[in-house]
């Protein structure tokens, strides 16, 4: 065994215990019926686990919300990272400082950044309703929270202002790794800043844009701690995401085989999404990876 393997034993033995190992135990799961509120026997079901999703209503309910969620939230997230990416590059002496000041949100937590929101969000003391009211945008406090299109909303905007820095420092890093010297060939040819944009800047930030948008559709497809704090999947079950609503199968309900299916078919959805992506983004522009 070489001295590299065996450095590395430890840490592929923690990543088995903590990642590996759970993934597959709710993977196995799934395959079963367990029922812990009666006793601790369980029987492999097959299939029946994932035929149930196809008849359970709250599960499309919770999935089309997860799917709404995640495009509405990544896209306003990208576009608002690009352009604070393009924006800082040109400013060499700023840029530190502007990308330090950026990055605090996305350092705190997502817990202190719902309760935070929720604070902001709230019809009885929260500032926001307070300024709309004082300046005379609003005639009576709403219920942000309490209304299901308000707090859609208020997910989103509370989860793109703490994400869209992280889209915003790998977009930069994207921006600061092409070379100069094509910009400077492009305007010895004429080209314009749409002609470097198009030609130059989008196929070499190609990789980037895919790590951005696989990471940050993970995590908003997977979103709960922010879900749960600040409207817990309500009002009436419209903000439930996936994530909440296998949360309560679980630990609940205690159907811990159907949680696990609901799970397994999240994953399932992401490998898909983040395949369609390697293939819009980077299928074409393999020479630049």
């Amino acid at each position: 065994m070489s001295k590299k393997v065996f450095w590395l034993m430890p840490s592929a033995l923690l990543i088995g215990a903590v990642l590996l190992y759970p993934a597959l135990r709710t993977f196995a799961l799934s395959f079963y019926r367990v029922d812990f509120r009666t006793s601790f026997h369980s029987e492999f079901a097959g299939l029946h686990n994932f035929a149930r999703l196809a008849v359970d209503s709250r599960f499309r309910s919770s999935l089309w919300t997860t799917i709404l969620f995640t495009a509405t939230t990544v896209s306003i997230e990208f576009v608002a990272g690009l352009v604070l990416a393009l924006s800082v590059d040109t400013w060499a002496r700023a840029r530190g400082a502007i990308r330090t000041i950026l990055l605090i949100p996305w350092t705190l937590p997502t817990a202190v950044i719902a309760v935070l929101w929720a604070w902001i969000f709230n019809d009885q003391y929260g500032i926001l309703d307070s300024l709309l009211v004082r300046s005379g945008i609003l005639a009576a406090p709403i219920s942000w929270l309490g209304n299901p299109g308000a707090a859609f909303w208020a997910l989103i905007i509370a989860d793109a202002w703490k994400t869209t820095p992280f889209v915003f420092v790998i977009l930069l890093a994207g921006l600061q790794a092409i070379p100069d010297d094509l910009y400077e060939a492009m305007e010895i040819d004429g080209g314009g800043s749409w002609a470097k944009f198009r030609l130059i800047t989008w196929p070499f930030l190609a990789r980037f844009i895919f790590v951005a948008l696989v990471f940050r559709i993970i995590q908003a497809f997977s979103i709960f701690d922010l879900v749960y704090v600040m409207t817990g999947g309500g009002p009436g079950g419209t903000t439930e995401t996936l994530s909440v609503y296998a949360y309560q199968t679980m630990m609940r309900y205690l159907d811990f085989s159907y949680g696990a299916t609901l799970a397994t078919a999240t994953v399932m959805v992401l490998a898909v999404v983040a395949v369609a992506l390697y293939w819009l983004l980077l299928g074409r522009n393999e020479e630049l990876i």
